[in-house]
């Protein structure tokens, strides 16, 4: 191993630790007797989801209680902004400078949706009785500028990593907030078994099946369709040029994971707002709404299933765009076998990644229902669901998939050393 990817990888650690340390630090004015009642209250919720995301953070009150999720949202905004707003898909075709753009206004989101995030939170936090020991503007102020300042924080904390250490640093940061958890969620399962809850035979069956669906992941996310792409014999000076072969890989999940935290988003949302309405006074059919859609329901089960292939084909179609791709191909004189160049080649390969997407949509459905499942038949107390398993696999293929590539530079620059060719 070179010294550049030890000290990529000290980088990395050292990060996370830092992460981890903020989640930690409770803003001021906080009751902690009152707030660990509270966050009991909430289980179930849009914010038991947001929690898991900060790695604990929320529940705590923390620097960094809004984490990660309003860069996420912004990044999200921009992207369907950049397939609908001729300005932002002319920055997209600018290259770098183009991308440096985006991302400038991806970190202004991010600014503005946490100042309002933030904001938002200070105003619930003073309605809790007893939970804030000085209400007031001195709160909301300190509340929103610290809350703020967190997220900047992560969100540049993130783009560290990504440049000095290794992997997407803002999934690092999510992969990280998950599994802090994983501790505390095994103690949990063994404690339940200890009390006669549950058996050991039956902890021993989820083991394995979690290994298994651990597979598939893995299986699916490695798999891709490979269309074969022929580029054409052209002079150039006094050589010949191309005439080679090629492949254009399309992912079966180019979604990512992207379509569960949406529908986990917009499913638990009404939960939340349900919940917040009937503490005001006794609403019996909010009451029963809430339960109805509450995760382990069937109902909710139906929705989430329905929302996350809804999402996988939203968000595949814009962010994957066939007919860039088609002219691309031939720009750099490449053409599909049988398939005549421009509108045809689109229309080719906009078919083949239609049903790429369904099968995406089913995989990324199944392995997120799963756990819902066995809570609704076996009442089997699930702490990680689907989305989170999914989001760790993922995050962990990237890391290798990223560590291999640098071992392969560095091996690739110690044989130029010695060849004497650098």
């Amino acid at each position: 191993m070179s010294e550049d990817l030890i000290k990529r990888i000290i980088f990395l650690l050292v990060a996370l630790i830092v992460f981890r340390l903020g989640t930690h630090i409770t803003i001021p004015f906080i009751s902690t007797e009152a707030l660990a009642s509270l966050v009991q209250e909430q289980q179930g919720t849009i914010l038991e989801m947001f929690n898991m995301f900060s790695g604990g953070a929320l529940e705590r009150l923390s620097i960094f209680t809004l984490g990660i999720v309003p860069y996420i949202s912004a990044s999200i905004i921009v992207q369907l902004m950049t397939a609908v707003v001729p300005k932002f898909e002319q920055l997209k075709k600018e290259g770098d400078a183009g991308r440096r753009k985006i991302m400038q206004y991806t970190r202004m989101g991010t600014v503005l949706l946490a100042l309002f995030q933030s904001y938002g939170i200070s105003i619930t936090l003073q309605s809790q009785n007893d939970l804030v020991t000085q209400t007031g503007g001195i709160f909301v102020l300190v509340t929103v500028i610290t809350l703020t300042t967190g997220t900047v924080f992560l969100m540049w904390l993130g783009e560290q990593i990504t440049e000095k250490g290794i992997g997407n640093g803002i999934s690092m940061i999510i992969f990280a907030g998950i599994v802090s958890g994983l501790p505390s969620a095994i103690g949990y399962t063994f404690s339940m078994a200890s009390n006669g809850e549950i058996s050991y035979l039956l902890i021993l069956i989820l083991m394995i099946m979690a290994l298994l669906v651990t597979a598939f992941v893995v299986f699916m996310e490695r798999g891709q369709r490979r269309i074969a792409v022929n580029y054409a014999k052209r002079q150039q000076g006094r050589r010949m040029v191309g005439g080679q072969k090629s492949y254009l890989p399309l992912k079966i999940n180019m979604a990512g994971v992207i379509p569960p935290i949406f529908a986990s988003s917009i499913i638990l949302f009404p939960t939340t707002l349900g919940q917040w309405l009937s503490q005001g006074g006794e609403i019996n059919w909010v009451d029963r709404v809430i339960t109805s859609i509450s995760p382990g329901q069937p109902l909710y089960v139906l929705f989430y299933g329905v929302a996350i292939v809804f999402f996988t084909f939203f968000y595949t179609a814009i962010t994957f765009n066939s007919k860039d791709i088609s002219d691309n191909l031939r720009k750099s004189g490449g053409f599909i076998p049988g398939i005549r160049p421009g509108q045809n080649s689109a229309n080719y390969i906009d078919s083949v990644m239609s049903r790429l997407t369904a099968s995406g949509a089913i995989y990324i459905a199944a392995v997120c229902l799963l756990p819902e499942f066995l809570i609704l038949y076996w009442n089997i107390p699930f702490i990680f669901g689907g989305t989170s398993l999914l989001i760790i696999v993922v995050v962990v293929i990237d890391f290798i998939s990223q560590m291999q590539s640098h071992l392969m530079t560095n091996q690739y620059e110690a044989l130029m050393k010695k060849s004497g060719l650098n």
